[in-house]
């Protein structure tokens, strides 16, 4: 039998009081400020609108961010669990829906068999998840024009597994020396190249998803690139060949050829970019389970954002980036960071990994504060871009606290929510409304929300949504942690 996990730092949840998670953060040397007291009523800034340049009014500051779905039917439209998440979006009582979860533009960009696809012969579900949020939004507030909803558009590029589960079929913007052989391509196989053709050809698929989003009645779409997907995998591809590697001009392309056809073809349809704004090497398991830096020689010259040494950061071009977006009208912008692939304790900080994964080699405190800093500094650069931030789940209790600081302080414009609103939908608005926090239901980041999805089970809240605890996945999904 496996011995059970004995994370290394203290959890969240021992941390009762103001003054013990002051402490902790100090003695730690952890940059985490916080308000001690929450602000209730109308001046706390969780309650202040924000207006776009667009006259779109945004109703607060809580978004809910966009997760990757594995309940979808196989020709990717919803299904009733799909349907049940999306109705907790709606009642959650935030204001940003960034996205609900990422559509693929086509069948062949599917990160799961079970992913759902932004296409035409799907436009009435698409059209329906829209009807459901806004129905179940108003049912609960009265009303939705201040409800700001957005549709995610995605290609999976290197992590494609379309018709098979345990099945990768990835489509890549070039060879990488680390990831190749982490995934098992053959660095001798070009043909999974993706050629310049047959990008132009995708741009024209996010084109014809991003109408279809519009026509469904969704407010904006988000040109996903993050975490490794296709989006970011091209922004650092320095030593591809042709007209989408190279320069920060070729890099940028595909983004730039998209917003162009968008705005010719669905005018007056807002857009965002969720963005991995710094990226590090590759981690892997090291003797003790603990996280490592994947060896390599010379210079690491793959992460966007990233330094040479693999585990510095970069900014000037993710700040040359967002210049860019902004001249292109792009005004939302999420933040995030590297890749729940391979080094997700930078992406999604968690103090119990998933099955695949390995131990934090830091504090998930010191990967919050990272985020936090780093998204402050963009926003300090760009003061006139929405800023959605990332990474406050792991907060848990003091989530709440590290927000309010962190609006107040002008350091990102939304404080973003993922798998927290898997356990707890309703926390923006038990916030909002100056309730207590629902203990019982803070994510706790076991990551069975990972783990279940990479074998081959739907995701979900197994340990503390009752719903998906009763399901018969959770049992195998116990077994699998056990062993």
């Amino acid at each position: 039998m496996a011995e059970k996990f004995k994370p290394k730092y203290s959890r969240v949840a021992q941390l009762k009081t103001a003054d013990d998670f002051k402490k902790y953060l100090e003695d730690n040397e952890i940059d985490l400020p916080f308000d001690a007291e929450l602000t209730n009523g109308d001046e706390s800034p969780y309650q202040q609108t924000f207006q776009l340049k667009s006259g779109k009014t945004i109703g607060n500051r809580f978004s809910i961010l966009p997760m990757e779905g594995w309940d979808g039917t196989t020709d990717g439209k919803p299904t009733e669990y799909t349907k049940r998440r999306w109705k907790n979006f709606a009642i959650s009582g935030a204001k940003l829906l960034w996205g609900g979860e990422a559509f693929a533009v086509m069948p062949e960009g599917r990160a799961n068999p079970n992913q759902l696809m932004a296409l035409e012969e799907n436009f009435s579900e698409l059209k329906g998840l829209h009807q459901l949020i806004m129905d179940g939004h108003k049912a609960e507030y009265g009303k939705t024009d201040d409800l700001c909803v957005g549709f995610q558009l995605t290609h999976s590029g290197r992590f494609c597994k379309p018709y098979d589960k345990k099945k990768s079929e990835p489509r890549i913007a070039y060879h990488h020396p680390i990831l190749d052989k982490k995934f098992g391509i053959d660095t001798q196989n070009d043909e999974v190249i993706l050629t310049d053709q047959e990008i132009d050809q995708l741009i024209d698929r996010y084109i014809s998803a991003a109408k279809l989003a519009q026509k469904a009645g969704f407010d904006f779409v988000d040109i996903k690139h993050c975490h490794g997907y296709l989006g970011h995998e091209i922004l650092s591809g320095y030593h591809r060949e042709g007209k989408y590697g190279g320069s920060f001009e070729n890099r940028t392309r595909f983004l730039r050829d998209i917003v162009a056809g968008i705005h010719a073809e669905a005018p007056g349809l807002e857009i965002g970019v969720r963005l991995s704004s710094f990226d590090w090497v590759p981690f892997t398991q090291g003797e003790d389970t603990m996280g490592i830096p994947e060896q390599f020689s010379g210079d690491y010259e793959f992460a966007f954002g990233g330094g040479k040494t693999g585990t510095d950061i970069d900014l000037s071009e993710p700040f040359k980036l967002i210049e860019l977006m902004q001249s292109l009208g792009i005004q939302l912008v999420c933040f995030t960071a590297g890749s729940p692939y391979y080094n997700p304790h930078i992406q999604r900080p968690a103090l119990f990994p998933p099955s695949d994964g390995y131990q934090p080699p830091e504090d998930p405190l010191q990967g919050v504060a990272r985020q936090i800093k780093i998204a402050g500094d963009l926003k300090k650069a760009f003061p006139d871009i929405a800023l959605i931030g990332s990474a406050y789940s792991y907060l848990q209790e003091w989530l709440p606290n590290v927000g309010q600081y962190v609006l107040r302080n002008q350091m990102c414009d939304f404080i973003g929510l993922g798998r927290m609103v898997l356990s707890y939908p309703e926390l923006p608005r038990d916030v909002l409304e100056g309730k207590e926090m629902a203990r019982k239901k803070i994510c706790r980041t076991f990551s069975d929300c990972t783990t279940a999805p990479r074998n081959g089970m739907i995701s979900g809240c197994f340990p503390l949504d009752p719903f998906y605890k009763d399901l018969p996945e959770a049992k195998e999904l116990k077994t699998i942690k056990t062993s």
